[in-house]
């Protein structure tokens, strides 16, 4: 049996805000072959809102790129704050698998608290949380997924991961929303 090797990836990470900010957060996504950077897209979800999965897909779909991608890549389940992507929807709508990664595994008492405590429709993002599954531990990082295998899941983190355990497409897509959205970007990348 050969095995399929995922080589085109686009990586979505958003742009940093201040607390106080309602309405529109922009949103980026990098484009990878391998190893080398083929593009970059940007677009904006709602703050705390729920049509993450349907920006983010409306944003790939119509891309140039969009033919090549065979995954998408998210550095958590959520955008602008607590947008959380429905990754299973994400995937169905695309056709491609979707994988969210975290460097550390998120305190999930904490998130469902949030949600259903202070975040208008927290019942049904949390739900979304859910259905996304554990986080599972994958080289060096945690992560969830949608159509794809855990080895491959592995994998794929492996092969992208060159400078640290944060894959290219997910590090280069949070130094460009730092760099841009706050004149320039801090904190790990």
């Amino acid at each position: 049996m050969t095995r399929h090797v995922i080589s085109n990836v686009i990586g979505f990470d958003d742009f940093p805000f201040p607390r106080t900010h309602r309405g529109d957060v922009r949103v980026v996504g990098v484009v990878y072959s391998g190893a080398r950077l083929n593009g970059v897209l940007s677009g904006r979800v709602r703050r705390d809102g729920a049509n993450a999965a349907q920006k983010l897909a409306e944003l790939v779909a119509g891309s140039k790129f969009a033919p090549q991608l065979q995954l998408v890549m998210l550095q958590g389940i959520a955008l602008g704050g607590f947008n959380v992507v429905d990754i299973h929807g994400l995937h169905a709508e695309l056709g491609i698998p979707v994988l969210v990664v975290a460097r550390r595994a998120p305190r999930m008492g904490l998130i469902r608290d949030a949600l259903l405590g202070r975040v208008p429709g927290g019942r049904r993002k949390w739900a979304l949380v859910e259905r996304a599954g554990a986080m599972e531990s994958a080289g060096g990082v945690f992560v969830q997924r949608a159509g794809l295998s855990f080895d491959t899941a592995g994998d794929i983190i492996r092969r992208f991961s060159v400078y640290g355990n944060l894959p290219e497409p997910l590090r280069v897509a949070h130094l460009i929303a730092g760099g841009v959205g706050a004149g320039e970007s801090r904190g790990r990348a």
